[in-house]
């Protein structure tokens, strides 16, 4: 499974689909336990997850 685009590569993303790319790394390993690189993956889609959050934030701000 591939996170979703972040502003590392340069592609914005939605702050929802950050959010549903989270949901779906988290029910595929429901009941199982998290190894190192599971944990630095959902690190990484929590990073993108905010950072999409911290954009759309902005944009509303500098609308107003």
């Amino acid at each position: 499974m591939s996170p979703t685009p972040s502003a590392h590569t340069g592609m914005p993303c939605a702050a929802s689909d950050a959010n549903e790319s989270i949901r779906r790394f988290v029910r595929a390993r429901r009941g199982l336990a998290w190894t190192a690189q599971d944990m630095t993956e959902y690190a990484a889609l929590l990073e993108i997850w905010s950072l999409a959050v911290r954009n759309e934030v902005s944009e509303v701000v500098e609308a107003a």
